[in-house]
């Protein structure tokens, strides 16, 4: 019974001395193996490893995905134009390598995250400082966060850790400006309009300008060719009546009389003072004396 007794607590004892020796490292992580609290070896690969058990060899693992620095506070920066601003920043690093990050942090995240914040507040400052508001918060807010996450990416290069990315995820004006940058942006957005405006007004003159001259160049065109048109047909006309008229020279005579006679008596309360004896009434004599046999 003995015997078996202390079989068991040799396997079990071997079991445990075995589960000591014998460590996994998951491919989410690094590790760092420690013997009697010195470093011995870091272990980038994921896998089954082995090592002496405690207290002779330890082992530290650290996360080797990419991790976010978002700080709840926004960091107070001042433009060129000496205008305090809030820029809320966030920033994406990893652990480039186990070992330096271990040495330079002593393994603390918290504490790489701490001095990686202190790097990127200057890193902002230098960058804003040289640039003015609309700068920052526009039209070159992109070349800044470039700027930003090169400087940083090389003042950590030396402690085990790569920077990734650093964005500017919100910026402010400071209370005490706030209401007069708004001002100043209204006024300039009102210019810009009456700027805009006022284009389009000497646009709109430009374009009822052209429209008014080509209607008078059109106008002018059709009463030209209106005229040619009239002009060519009375000419036919005129060369019809000739030829016409030329053929019996009373009948022409007696036409345009009768012509004469319609133009002057056809609108009601006409009065003409004429001598009767005059050529005018030439046809009307000749007509009452040809009637008077017959009575």
């Amino acid at each position: 019974m003995n015997k078996r007794f202390l079989s068991i607590a040799v396997l079990i004892a071997g079991l445990l001395l075995f589960g000591s020796s014998v460590f996994v490292v998951d491919q989410r992580q690094y590790a760092i193996v420690f013997t009697l609290g010195e470093f011995k070896r870091d272990i980038r690969e994921p896998g089954l490893y082995f090592k002496l058990p405690p207290p002779f060899q330890n082992v530290a693992y650290f996360d080797r995905r990419i991790l976010t620095i978002d700080t709840p506070d926004a960091d107070r920066v001042q433009t060129s134009e000496k205008k305090n601003l809030l820029v809320d920043t966030y920033v994406k690093w990893r652990i480039a390598d186990p070992r330096l990050f271990f040495v330079s942090f002593q393994g603390s995240e918290r504490g790489a995250q701490d001095r990686m914040s202190i790097i990127v507040r200057e890193a902002l400052q230098n960058a804003v400082t040289r640039r003015t508001v609309n700068d920052v918060s526009s039209s070159q807010r992109d070349a800044i966060m470039a700027e930003v996450t090169q400087a940083v990416a090389e003042r950590v290069r030396g402690l085990g850790v790569e920077i990734i990315d650093v964005r500017l995820k919100r910026v402010d004006f400071v209370p005490e400006i706030s209401e007069s940058v708004f001002r100043r942006m209204e006024a300039e957005r009102k210019r810009v309009a009456n700027e805009q405006r006022s284009i389009g007004s000497a646009e709109g003159e430009k374009i009822r300008a052209d429209a008014d001259r080509q209607r008078e160049i059109i106008l002018a065109q059709a009463y030209s060719e209106a005229q040619t048109v009239k002009g060519e047909g009375d000419a036919k006309a005129g060369a019809i009546y000739a030829e016409a008229f030329g053929q019996n020279p009373e009948f022409a005579a007696f036409y345009r009389s009768l012509e004469a006679y319609k133009s002057s008596f056809g609108k009601g309360g006409n009065v003409m003072v004429v001598d009767p004896s005059s050529d005018f009434f030439r046809y009307f004599r000749q007509s009452g004396s040809s009637s008077a046999p017959r009575r």
